[in-house]
């Protein structure tokens, strides 16, 4: 990793990168702690987070829209949109307001969507090709870390001095992140002189997704894990009250400890990406998250350390696999539509599974839906683990082996009798 940070360009966009990613950490978790205090209510706080999934829906519009223009300006825009976005926060007062956070919230949700498919293409187009594992995972690294502390620090921030200020603290990260990008200096390249009709750019992303070999089987195999993977959103608190039989509050820790793997994954991704390939790493993403669910079925509080902190590696895993695949696997025109489209192709499923999850943990024993989980991401992982030659690490791309010249055999001098057998055969029959 210190090899891509040594890049002053990627350093900058590293810098800005920070400032926006704490913003996104202290703001997801606080919007619903509002909404929960204004209303007293869990389903009401639940809705914030669907407002902010609810625009994936829109994901081939945002690609399309993304691809259609320079990458850093673009970015650089959105940025400041997005803190343009957090005003109307400054003005909820009471239960009669939440509305407000809900629109916020869906805003948030399609600028997250436009910001994630904006700085593929702009990775791509500052980090050299062999740099790109390297570059997605410090990013990862960093994001997992952000997931120890951010949440925290927004609800305490809550608590201490309101939602206003968590509004104002978003705003200044992603103006900070919009100033500092706008002082990169990225050669811009031309755009497309030939363009299709808007219907055919706007399923470009998914058609490029559904005829590359290594990308198909990589959505189709991280697709059927996130059916199930969601469910531990709600099986971690049975498991904490009725397996270890603690309060609530420790699932916090467990989250720490998760967190802790995260950084490991992300330290490690790079590395396994150089020796696994793209989707070789997925795989091992994937798959890593079965034994942790299958030793989750079991209450056993050191069992469930070493489980969610395996979960914890699996996660940074999966998305340094995915993304540094779909950026060398698509052409630079297309990368914003392949990115958003990858985001809604992943995030539908994984919604579902959170929704089915919490109905799910009511009727059934979460000791056997922790075993659904733990055997149906095996499966995935296998899956993909098959295809992993679709994507071979760079140092093992099979090579044409030389051929060794063939020389003409030394010709012999032609005889009377071969003569007579070439004249035979050039005189053509008289009938």
């Amino acid at each position: 990793m210190r090899t891509v940070l040594r890049r002053p360009d990627f350093r900058l966009l590293f810098g800005g990168l920070l400032a926006s990613m704490t913003a996104e950490s202290i703001l997801l978790l606080a919007l619903a702690i509002w909404v929960k205090d204004l209303t007293g209510s869990d389903g009401l706080a639940g809705a914030t987070i669907f407002a902010v999934i609810a625009p994936m829906t829109l994901a081939p519009l945002v690609g399309w829209f993304v691809d259609r223009y320079p990458r850093r300006p673009f970015f650089v825009a959105a940025n400041l949109v997005t803190a343009v976005l957090l005003t109307p926060l400054f003005t909820v007062r009471d239960a009669g307001d939440v509305w407000l956070v809900y629109l916020v919230a869906a805003l948030y949700g399609l600028s997250y969507i436009t910001l994630s498919a904006a700085l593929s293409g702009l990775i791509r187009q500052l980090v050299p090709v062999e740099l790109l594992a390297e570059a997605n995972g410090v990013l990862q690294t960093v994001r997992q870390g952000l997931r120890l502390i951010g949440p925290l620090a927004g609800a305490a921030l809550y608590a201490a001095i309101g939602g206003w200020a968590l509004a104002g603290i978003g705003m200044v990260g992603f103006l900070t992140a919009a100033a500092v990008v706008a002082a990169l200096r990225t050669p811009q390249p031309a755009p497309p002189t030939v363009r299709l009709r808007w219907p055919a750019e706007l399923g470009a992303g998914l058609r490029h997704l559904a005829g590359e070999p290594a990308l198909r089987r990589a959505l189709l195999g991280y697709g059927l894990g996130s059916l199930v993977m969601g469910f531990s959103e709600s099986l971690i608190f049975a498991y904490v009250d009725q397996g270890l039989d603690r309060d609530a509050a420790f699932v916090g820790v467990l989250v720490t400890v998760q967190g802790v793997g995260g950084l490991l994954g992300g330290l490690c991704s790079p590395a396994l990406v150089r020796r696994l390939g793209e989707v070789g790493t997925l795989a091992a993403g994937v798959a890593f998250f079965g034994p942790a669910a299958l030793a989750l079925a079991y209450p056993d509080l050191r069992l469930g350390f070493a489980a969610v902190l395996l979960a914890g590696v699996s996660l940074p895993l999966t998305m340094v696999g995915l993304h540094t695949l779909i950026q060398r696997r698509t052409p630079p025109g297309l990368v914003g539509r392949v990115a958003a489209a990858t985001e809604a192709v992943v995030s539908g499923p994984q919604a579902f599974s959170i929704g089915a999850g919490a109905l799910l943990v009511g009727l059934l024993d979460y000791r056997a839906l922790f075993a659904l989980v733990g055997v149906a991401t095996l499966v995935a992982g296998g899956y993909l683990w098959r295809g992993r030659h679709l994507s071979p690490p760079p140092g093992a791309r099979p090579t044409t082996p030389p051929t060794r010249p063939t020389l003409p055999a030394p010709r012999r001098p032609m005889d009377d009798a071969d003569r007579k057998v070439v004249t035979g055969s050039q005189r053509s029959p008289r009938r």
